[in-house]
């Protein structure tokens, strides 16, 4: 071997050992920094006819599992979904009152409890109003309720925009950092992918996809349901609009925004992350949950109605009929806007006379004649009608009231409740309040399994390709013995050198 040959080769190892050093030295410096994989320095021994030459060095490489980083990323999108449903789902629940003796079904009871306390002293002023105020509890939960799950709805139509303009940000970056590792960008192309796989951590928290990386640096994303995700950073690929969300409104007929790829709607498409979150509580879950408490201030409106008693009304002083299809009908938004009947405030009497007459029907409620102006004090025809079938489960005795409706909801008719209608006012309230808490409660837990499994994702995706500072250190004191033996090398050539020319001298 040549002095030359020599001394090229262990000039290439100090240079190799210095870009290991300083690679060693940037991963040690960046371990706690969000998204920064370990890089290592590639390490290539050249040889020419079956003789060393010295050491090449390649540029910096990341050592990333990709199938874990697409379940990780698939964690993040349902911790996130899992979140957004449970912070507008916790309004709803709220709205129910916390369970001890504030809800739905414990109004009714304070109307029953009113009434009957009433029919024990018809003529009394005082239980007169107490049961009025009885009804007003009712009417006033169903608002409340009508007004939680309205402002619900549009935070989720809010919330769509928001993360609409969330992704498109994202897929921009993705698109301009992909053009950058394709050209071969500046900084090295492994750092250009951290910041890569960062924007699609965002991008899977608003939807949820999956990264398919191509030879070249390229990358394809497909979102859940087969729908890809073009890479243009000059444009926005998804598109949609803000819109005041009413109790009638649904994406079905038009009255709500979709969302659109390249102007191809794929509301229905798009799913997981916040995005399809938002769009399944716009127009699933919270439209039936209009639909339910419709249904319930409906129900109770026209079975008092129908007994004698119009107690509660909308601002025009009619009472929607239960019986009729919901879809479009006067049912819709009818909790939001349920109040007492303003005769009935201002002369509570009513509450034992009766508010108008009744005919009576085959298998309805039976004919009712109100109490006259100088009728008996102790009337209780109308209060015993009320609480023996208006707040019971028959119309009169032996004829059951028609089933109060779980499915044909929704503004378009395409929803139902998940679960069984029990005939009784209260116990319908009850059920109707279990299924919507519950859906909170499920969220949370959803939540919850969520992100201990993106905790245990992100802990095993650190320890296989985040920073070591001990492995670093230790491969730091490993370069370091490289170098001195280099350097060594080094010095005995000089020394070589050296004494040939004193010879030649």
């Amino acid at each position: 071997m040549s002095l030359d040959l020599a001394l090229n080769i262990a000039r290439s190892g100090l240079a190799a050992v210095q870009r290991g050093l300083a690679q060693n030295a940037q991963n040690v410096a960046n371990a706690d920094t969000a998204g920064y994989t370990r890089k290592a320095v590639a390490q290539e021994a050249l040889v020419a006819d079956g003789r060393p030459m010295g050491l090449r060095t390649a540029e910096a490489r990341r050592d990333v599992d990709a199938a874990l980083a697409v379940r990780l990323d698939a964690s993040r999108a349902a911790a996130a979904g899992a979140a957004a449903r449970e912070g507008l789902l916790s309004g709803v629940e709220a709205a129910h009152g916390t369970g001890n003796g504030d809800g739905l079904a414990d109004a009714l009871a304070g109307l029953r409890n009113g009434l009957i306390a009433l029919r024990g002293a018809p003529a009394e002023a005082g239980k007169q109003m107490a049961a009025l105020e009885g009804a007003r509890g009712v009417a006033e939960g169903l608002n409340r309720l009508s007004d939680a799950i309205g402002a619900a709805r549009q935070r989720a139509q809010d919330g769509i925009v928001d993360e609409v303009a969330s992704a498109n940000a994202a897929l921009r970056e993705i698109a301009g950092l992909t053009l950058k590792i394709k050209n071969g960008g500046d900084g090295g192309t492994a750092s250009l992918e951290d910041r890569r796989d960062l924007a699609v951590a965002r991008l899977s928290e608003s939807v949820e996809v999956r990264a398919v990386r191509r030879p070249g640096g390229d990358l394809l994303l497909v979102a859940r349901g087969g729908v890809v995700l073009p890479l243009d950073p000059d444009r926005d690929a998804l598109a949609t609009s803000g819109a005041t969300v009413r109790p009638g409104a649904s994406f079905a007929s038009g009255t709500l925004p979709g969302v659109t790829l390249n102007g191809i709607d794929v509301t229905g498409q798009i799913g997981g992350g916040r995005l399809g979150e938002f769009v399944a509580l716009r127009d699933n879950t919270l439209p039936r949950y209009q639909a339910e408490a419709d249904v319930l201030a409906a129900t109770v409106a026209g079975r008092l109605d129908a007994q004698g008693l119009r107690l509660f009304t909308d601002a025009d002083g009619a009472v929607p009929d239960p019986a009729t299809a919901y879809a479009g009908g006067a049912q819709v938004g009818f909790a939001g806007h349920v109040r007492l009947n303003p005769a009935v405030e201002a002369d509570p009497a009513l509450l034992r006379d009766g508010t108008h007459a009744v005919a009576g029907s085959a298998g309805g409620p039976t004919a009712f004649a109100p109490n006259p102006a100088g009728g008996p004090a102790g009337f209780t025809t109308l209060l015993n009608r009320v609480l023996d079938h208006g707040l019971g489960a028959e119309a009169s005795a032996g004829a059951p009231w028609p089933a109060i409706r779980t499915s044909g909801l929704g503004p378009d008719g395409t929803l139902a409740s998940p679960f069984a209608a029990p005939p009784g006012l209260e116990g319908y309230a009850a059920r109707l309040a279990a299924a919507q808490t519950g859906d909170r409660a499920a969220a949370t837990e959803a939540r919850t399994g969520a992100e201990a499994l993106r905790g245990v994702l992100e802990e095993k995706f650190g320890q296989r390709s985040g920073v070591d500072p001990d492995a670093e250190m230790a491969a730091m004191v490993q370069l370091q013995n490289a170098y001195a033996a280099n350097a060594r090398v080094l010095g005995t050539v000089q020394s070589m050198w050296d004494s040939l020319l004193s010879a030649v001298r």
